[in-house]
This record gives structure tokens, sequence and C-alpha cells, in this order.
């Protein structure tokens, strides 16, 4: 048996495992639930966001929302980040078809607007991780620290559009050289991705079209040829609102 802090063991759970349904969170546009998931004998919460329960959005497919939350956990285990909390694709649930997350204890109150200057110097993988998933809504209550201390990145619905929506509050890096080993971890992804040489690409093309993974490549690409954190684009809002 495993536990909850064994990360293989929550991602078996969150597929296999029996949801009850906890109660609802009601800040979010889409449906988003507080559940149980029972698996082994253990219980673990999770986040539940069924497809039925997403707002239809003018440039994203409907039904896609959910898909888009499990390709961001599969591209932030394949970076080696461990950025996203495990999150899977669950074709049935108390409310149909949704993604599952395992939700991620810590202080609400404690995020970006709030962090201390060490802990805003940890966000360099997060703006990596959002330049490449093309995150169009990055807020600053998305970035969580557990109580280990942990960094951990929430609600990733609206990323890997093939044009460029990124919004986001973490600029602190603009015009500052991308650290060699998030390029080497970066140019690893994008390799794996072009050659489909590991297991987790099968996977990923489950959840994204094909036109979304080429458009993740050639960002991989942009960002290893620029080699450092671009700037706000000019001409367009690259910030989400509301921010937090």
């Amino acid at each position: 048996m495993g536990g909850t802090e064994d990360k293989t063991w929550i991602v078996q759970a969150l597929e296999r495992g029996e949801i009850t349904l906890q109660g609802e969170m009601l800040l979010g546009s889409n449906y988003t639930f507080l559940v149980q998931v029972r698996y082994q004998d253990e219980n673990i919460p999770a986040i539940y966001k069924p497809t039925r329960g997403e707002q239809p959005l003018w440039d994203f497919p409907p039904g896609t929302l959910a898909l888009r939350e499990a390709a961001a956990y599969v591209v932030s285990q394949a970076l080696g980040w461990e950025l996203v909390p495990p999150t899977v694709h669950r074709r049935r649930g108390p409310l149909g078809k949704g993604s599952l997350q395992w939700f991620v204890d810590h202080d609400p109150e404690y995020h970006y607007f709030t962090f201390t200057p060490e802990d805003r110097q940890r966000l360099r993988p997060v703006a990596l991780f959002d330049l490449l998933v093309n995150n169009a809504d990055r807020k600053g209550g998305h970035i969580l620290f557990d109580r280990d201390h942990h960094l951990w990145l929430i609600d990733h619905g609206i990323c890997f559009h093939v044009e460029d929506k990124l919004r986001t509050v973490v600029w602190d890096f603009a015009g500052e050289a991308i650290p060699p080993p998030y390029l080497k971890d970066i140019e690893r992804f994008m390799m794996a991705l072009k050659e489909r040489s590991e297991p987790w690409v099968a996977a990923l093309e489950t959840l994204l079209s094909p036109a979304e993974i080429q458009a993740l490549i050639r960002r991989a690409q942009r960002l290893l040829r620029a080699g450092c954190f671009p700037h706000p684009p000019a001409g367009r809002r690259y910030y989400p609102w509301p921010p937090v």
C-alpha cells in the first residue's frame, strides 16, 4: 500500500479510487468540487472539475479544459520539475468525466503578492513552465507553497493554445538569462516530444491535439534559441484579471 506522500500511489488513487463529493468551491467560473477519493482503505482530498461544468470560451475548443489540466501534469513531470500536483482525467465521476487533482494543503493568504523576496526568487521554473504551456491565466493565487514549502502550481484549464495567449503575474525575470539546468531540461523535453521517444508522449497525445503539441514544440524551441526570459509582449494584455 502507498501513502499520501507517494506520488505514484496518489496517481493510482486518483485514477482508480471512489470519488465522493464533499463541497463546491464557489470562487471560480467553472464548476469545481472538493472531493474525497477512497483507495486501498485510505482517503485523500482532491479537486474535481467536471467537463459539464465548464463555461464555454470563444477561443478554446469546448469540453477540453479538464484535458488541459491533466496535460499540464504530464508536462511538469516530463520536465522533472514537479510543479503541478498529481492530476488525471477521469472518464467517470459523480458529475461525469473531468479532471481530478490531488488537493494541496496550503495557506491561501500566502501567494505571489505576499511571498517573501526569497520565495519570489524560486519562481524561475514557474515563469518557464507558463511560457511552455502558454498559460492564459497565471494568477498570483495559483502559485502555492504546501506545509513542507514545496512549490506547486494549480489551475491549468486554459493552457496549450496554438496562438500566443500568455497572461501571467510572473515577469520578475524578464531579460535575465535562463539558468543552464533549465535549458537542458527543456531541450530534453523537446527532443522527446519530437522523436516520440518517451511513454509520456503517448499520454500527452490523448489530451492535446496534434496542432497543440506542435505549438508546444515551437515554444520550447523559441526559449532555447533566446536563452533568456522574455519581456512582456507589446500590443496586447499580458496580465491576468483579476491578478489574484
